[in-house]
C-alpha cells in the first residue's frame, strides 16, 4: 500500500485492519516521510518500491496506491509488469497529465507560503478536495500528518526532484496487463475525472465511486473502500461497481 504525498503510512490505519482479515498487508513510509530517510538527491520512487519488494523477497504483489502513491503504483506496473498481479489506484495522479489552471493556481498559492509551515498546512488543507475530511473527525489527524510532512520537507530535505520512467505513463496505459481498479470519491477536482478517462485505456479495468468522499477517502471511508478493494481482489466483481451501499 503506497500512501499519497503530504502524509505518511499512518494514513492507512483505518483500512489495514479491514484488509488484514483477508490479506497480508505491507505499508511503508515513502522516502522523506514518516520514519524514512530524507531526500538527498534526485530519487525514483518506482525504484524505491522495487528495492523494498526485493528486500522483502516478494516476486509478485497487488499494489494499492493513493494519489501520488497511485502514480507510483501505475509507473511501477508499467516498468515491472511481471511483479504486479493486480493494481488498485485510489484518486491517482498520473505521469504526463497536464493539470488544469485551477489546480495549478491552487498549488502555486500553497507553495508561495513556504517556508511558513502553519500557513502551508492551512492553505493546502483549505483546498476543496479536503472539505469533507476537514469538517469531520479525521481533520485533526490529517492536519497533524501534513504538518509533520511539511516540516520535514522544509527543514531536512536536500533535494526535491523525483525521477519518473519515460515515456510518461499517460502514453502507455494500454500496456498495463494487470487487472486494475480505479476508485475515487465524488468531491474532487475536475482533473480527477479527466484522469479517469485516460485510465479507460487500461484493457482490464473497473471503476468505482464512493459518494460523499473527498480526496482523503482512505481516512473518511476506510471500511467501504477496503470492502471494495477486497471484492475486487477476490473477484467478486458485482460488488465493485458501486460501493455506496456499504
Amino acid at each position: 500500500m503506497i500512501h499519497s504525498g503530504g502524509v505518511d503510512s499512518r494514513v492507512w490505519r483505518y483500512m489495514v485492519p479491514e484488509l488484514a482479515q483477508s490479506f497480508k498487508i505491507i505499508t511503508f513510509d515513502g522516502r522523506g516521510t514518516g520514519r524514512s530517510p530524507v531526500m538527498q538527491e534526485p530519487t525514483s520512487l518506482v525504484e524505491d518500491l522495487r528495492k523494498l519488494l526485493e528486500h522483502l523477497g516478494l516476486d509478485r504483489v497487488t499494489l494499492v496506491g493513493h494519489s501520488m502513491g497511485g502514480q507510483v503504483a501505475t509507473d511501477f506496473t508499467l516498468s515491472y509488469p511481471s511483479m504486479v498481479d493486480q493494481l488498485v489506484v485510489i484518486a491517482p495522479s498520473l505521469t504526463g497529465f497536464v493539470y488544469s489552471q485551477e489546480f495549478t493556481n491552487y498549488m502555486t498559492s500553497v507553495n508561495a507560503a513556504a517556508p511558513d509551515i502553519s500557513k502551508l498546512v492551512e492553505l493546502s488543507l483549505a483546498g476543496p478536495i479536503y472539505r469533507a475530511t476537514m469538517a469531520g473527525p479525521h481533520g485533526s489527524f490529517l492536519s497533524e500528518m501534513h504538518a509533520q510532512y511539511m516540516a520535514r520537507v522544509f527543514t531536512e530535505w536536500r533535494c526535491f526532484e523525483v525521477l519518473w520512467p519515460e515515456p510518461p505513463a499517460i502514453e502507455r496505459l494500454e500496456k498495463i496487463a494487470a487487472s486494475t481498479l480505479f476508485i475515487q470519491g465524488t468531491i474532487e477536482w475536475p482533473d480527477m475525472y479527466n484522469i479517469a478517462e485516460h485510465f479507460k485505456h487500461v484493457p482490464a479495468i473497473q471503476f468505482a465511486e464512493i459518494q460523499g468522499a473527498d480526496h482523503m477517502l482512505v481516512l473518511t471511508h476506510a471500511k467501504p473502500l477496503a470492502n471494495c478493494i477486497q471484492h475486487f481482489i477476490l473477484g467478486k466483481r458485482d460488488n465493485v461497481v458501486d460501493p455506496r451501499s456499504e
